[in-house]
This record gives C-alpha cells, sequence and structure tokens, in this order.
C-alpha cells in the first residue's frame, strides 16, 4: 500500500501537502511523488512544515541543521537548511541503539556534533558566531536518521527537503564532549562505516563558519520564524561526511577521531497511532 496524493492548485495546498507526509510518516507509507505543487521557494517549505509540526503534535525537543551546496545555495539565497526533531525521535546513545527509516523512501545515516542551547533571547534576531556560541551549554557527538516516505526527497531541492521536516526522522546523543570550549572538535577526522564499509570521511571545518555556524543560521531562522528556543533545545549541525544512504537491515559505527564511537542498527520503520 502507498500514499500518492495529486497536486493541487487550491488555497490549501500547503495544508494538503503537510497533511499527506504527516499521513505517510504515521502510515510508514512510501509517497511515490511528492504531494502537490513542489514548493518554489525556502520560505514556502518551512510554510508547509510550521503546518505539519502542527499535526504532528509531538514536542519539537530539537533541530536539524543540513547543507545547501551551490548551485542551490545562490538559487535559493541560504547555504543551510533545518528541520523539527521531535523528542520521541530523540535517542540517547548507548547498547543496541535501533532507529528506524521509512522503507520505500529515503533513509541515511549522517555523523552530527551536536550543540546543546541554554537560554535564548526571544528578541535577539542577529548572532556572530561569539554570540552564538554564547548561547550554548554543551556539544555531543551524534548521529542522525535522515529518512522520509519520499524517497526523491533529495533530489527535488532544499524547499522539499525542508517541506518534510528536513527530512529528519531521529537522532542519537552521545556523550558530552568535555572541555568543549577549549576543544578544536571541527577539525578532528570523522568516519561513517556501514555494514564494515567505509562510507565517508570529512571534518566540520569544511562547514561554512564550522559547526558553530549552524547554531548561528538556525538561531536566526527561529527567529525570523517566530519560534521559541525553550532551554536545554539541541541542534544538530550537519552531516560531517556527507548523507550516506542505508536501508532496514544494514548497521552503521561513526568514528570521532580517536575521541569517540557511536553505533546503530536500522530497521524498518512501523505504522504509529499518532
Amino acid at each position: 500500500m502507498t500514499v500518492n496524493m495529486p497536486a493541487t492548485d487550491a488555497d490549501g495546498a500547503a495544508e494538503t501537502i503537510a497533511a499527506a507526509f504527516v499521513a505517510a510518516r504515521r502510515g510508514a507509507l512510501p509517497l511515490l511523488e511528492y504531494p502537490g505543487r513542489v514548493p518554489a521557494s525556502l520560505d514556502d517549505g518551512y510554510r508547509i512544515q510550521d503546518l505539519a509540526i502542527a499535526l504532528q503534535g509531538d514536542a519539537v525537543a530539537g533541530w536539524k541543521v543540513g547543507r545547501i551546496w551551490p548551485p542551490a545555495a545562490m538559487v535559493f539565497g541560504s547555504n543551510r537548511l533545518a528541520g523539527p526533531i521531535f523528542a520521541p525521535a530523540m535517542v540517547a546513545a548507548g547498547g543496541d541503539t535501533v532507529m528506524p527509516v521509512f522503507v520505500g523512501g529515503f533513509g541515511a545515516v549522517e555523523a552530527e556534533f551536536i550543540y546543546r542551547l541554554g537560554i535564548v533571547d526571544p528578541a535577539d534576531r542577529q548572532y556572530s558566531l561569539a554570540e552564538a556560541k554564547a548561547c550554548v551549554t554543551g556539544v555531543h557527538y551524534g548521529i542522525e536518521i535522515a529518512s522520509s516516505p519520499l524517497g526523491a526527497i533529495n533530489d527535488l531541492g532544499p524547499a522539499v527537503t525542508v517541506s518534510d521536516f528536513g527530512n529528519n526522522h531521529g537522532l542519537i546523543v552521545g556523550p558530552v564532549i568535555e572541555n568543549w570550549q577549549d576543544v578544536d572538535f571541527d577539525a578532528w577526522p570523522i568516519e561513517v562505516e556501514i555494514d564494515g564499509s567505509t562510507a565517508g570521511t570529512g571534518t566540520a571545518a569544511d562547514f561554512p563558519d564550522g559547526s558553530l555556524g549552524s547554531v548561528r543560521f538556525l538561531l536566526e531562522l527561529l527567529a525570523r520564524r517566530g519560534i521559541a528556543v525553550p532551554q536545554g533545545t539541541l541542534v544538530s549541525t550537519g552531516a560531517i561526511t556527507g548523507v550516506h544512504a542505508i536501508a532496514a537491515g544494514q548497521s552503521s559505527v561513526v568514528r570521532f577521531a580517536d575521541r569517540q564511537s557511536l553505533s546503530c542498527r536500522i530497521s524498518k520503520a512501523e505504522p504509529t497511532s499518532k
């Protein structure tokens, strides 16, 4: 069974798209095509995202930030995008960690640095890197599970990715990086393995303004959208080694230099009652 809703030009198009994604996620059903008119701008995508967050109804415990690469970055006027991470999809690392992806949709594993935020002044609209860092109370090792019922989500442009929760379906939160304020963890070599083979390597220093640049981006984006940032909000700052496709039945290990490793097994997403 699949969910496959036709495009619509009606005034309720954004609501229709949001409802289709939420229904597909709850039913763990693939979407064969985008469920409506493809959003033309990031603002259009965030409008759909806002509606979908309201329909989902779960508490937003954090946000993922992803890269927008040239030439799309120039077309859309941003080198990053964001999506919500819901509280039920956050898992503490340890033991046998199992994370679901949508079979028939898109699934990937990503190495991440996760920042924990303290008090954020809702009146602030712009941030320097130093001001963004002042909002941070800790940095964790982490793994993001990117997954969507729409298999072509990353092929249809960043506004489409934005519209389906930024293509997020879970976050593994690892230990805190000790003395993070004084450690250049962006320079650490990171490796992602899938089923024992290297899928990618890289450093967060390759990000524009490093991983902290993702925090600054998110704070400014949420301020523009009028979204409050509660104390303790987590920010998954971007795929350090790239976005690596993964499927149910596979396993992944992420190695953060010689400091820490996290692992997970991937399962099939199952229908939920909400």
